[in-house]
């Protein structure tokens, strides 16, 4: 009985370190303007992308947040519709306006 007692106190002190390791990690995913910095290095993500677009209606007025955009792909074309021309979001905005094509359709 010793042995057995002794042998499941030794297994259940082995699974403690499995556990633990499973809890989930708390990174924050952090943004550079439109880019994510991954390792050092700057990636263009849609999140970033949209937390950037959203800081820049902002600067226009809007009252508008990053998760709609997120969450709406129409809040984001209304969005863009409003700050497409500015340049610090025309490459985010692409899809959603057509300046320059004077209103082509492709």
């Amino acid at each position: 009985m010793q042995i057995w007692k002794s042998t499941l106190v030794l297994a259940c002190a082995a699974t403690l370190p499995i556990f633990a390791a499973a809890t989930p990690a708390t990174a924050k995913i952090r943004c550079d303007g439109a880019y994510q910095i991954v390792n050092g290095s700057l990636i263009a993500t849609p999140y970033c992308g949209d937390n950037y677009l959203a800081s820049v209606a902002q600067s226009y007025g809007s009252r508008v947040s990053a998760r709609a955009i997120r969450n709406n792909p129409s809040k984001k074309e209304e969005v863009c519709r409003l700050v497409g021309h500015d340049t610090r979001v025309q490459d985010i905005c692409a899809p959603y306006t057509n300046f320059g094509d004077h209103g082509r359709r492709r």
